[in-house]
């Protein structure tokens, strides 16, 4: 800690990270738990972002967006878990200023842009569905390449605003961030300066940046439902339900869990949902995505089957 010029007041340079303790009294469990979370979620993403850039049967704008996701994800995790990793294994649960407001940043803007991306392939659902005879000429790929950068920069441009308010607060005690990771409104709780813009600020950007897509989301869906139960063959409603379940699933669980959270001032339910779209869902949505699309499940075969195949005639040149 540092002590201000002239001023008897102290002011921290770093924050406890007071989440990871309650994880202390089975931290080789917890640790060992995380670490495989950690491992299968970057090993399915990147294996989505893959099968999607070399198999041609999967350049469409559906899996354009799911590769996208899938890098966000990828990136999502790794802001959050290394650092609750090294906390379990080293014990040190610190985290320095510029630290946490790199956290924070990162974190932020890369929920801003899963939240436009997972609007964005809900929109592209719903032309699919509503509108198949122009699905073709509205979705080309320089409105999918649009759609995807503009989710990323509204992500990140919006949420440096927030980072330049964040490095005008001031820490003074206590130190103690009650959660795993340095979230908004932890982070607001901590701070000894006036946070009352950080907070507007913050409010302002998650209705435009959360709230919004939510909104678009559940419009398309809601179209999509419609006109689903308008097809009169059941095989008909089936398969084009098909083309749409799993985003649905991803989406009910990763903006439901979201809402919560951003409404609720319970630090304790905070804590455990916020498990939920920072742990649990990176790792769910390409189980999800494999799982009940056939196109994944059968790009994934494939290059196992020509991994199997190089496999063997790598074998038989070395004999």
């Amino acid at each position: 800690m540092a002590i201000r010029e002239g001023v008897n007041e102290t002011i921290l340079t770093e924050l406890i990270l007071q989440g990871i303790r309650d994880c202390q009294d089975l931290q080789i469990v917890t640790f060992l738990l995380l670490l495989v979370i950690y491992i299968l979620t970057m090993t399915g993403n990147i294996l989505i972002i893959v099968l999607v850039v070399l198999n041609g049967k999967l350049h469409s704008p559906m899996y354009f967006f799911l590769a996208n996701l899938s890098c966000v994800e990828t990136f999502y995790t790794s802001t959050i878990l290394p650092k609750i990793l090294i906390s379990l294994l080293t014990g040190d649960l610190s985290i320095s200023i510029p630290g946490c407001i790199a956290q924070f940043y990162f974190f932020t803007s890369l929920v801003v842009t899963e939240c436009g991306l997972l609007a964005m392939m809900s929109y592209d659902r719903y032309i699919a569905i509503c509108k198949p005879l122009y699905y073709a000429n509205l979705m080309n790929d320089r409105l999918c390449f649009l759609m995807a950068a503009g989710s990323w920069i509204n992500g990140f441009l919006a949420m440096s605003v927030m980072m330049y308010l964040m490095t005008r607060l001031t820490f003074c005690g206590p130190n103690e961030i009650e959660h795993f990771f340095c979230d908004f409104i932890p982070v607001a709780r901590v701070s000894c300066s006036d946070t009352r813009k950080f907070e507007l600020m913050g409010f302002i950007f998650s209705t435009i940046f959360t709230l919004f897509p939510f909104l678009l989301t559940l419009t398309s869906y809601t179209l999509i439902i419609i006109s689903i139960l308008r097809i009169q063959s059941t095989i008909g409603r089936q398969k084009a339900f098909s083309t749409c379940s799993s985003h649905l699933v991803v989406v009910t669980i990763y903006f439901g869990t979201l809402i919560i959270v951003y409404s609720n001032h319970s630090q304790d339910i905070d804590k455990f949902l916020s498990l939920s779209y920072t742990v649990l869902s990176p790792l769910l949505n390409p189980l999800i995505y494999s799982l009940r699309t056939r196109e994944v499940r059968g790009a994934l075969k494939s290059a196992i089957t020509v991994h199997i195949s190089l496999t063997k005639r790598c074998a038989q040149e070395v004999e």
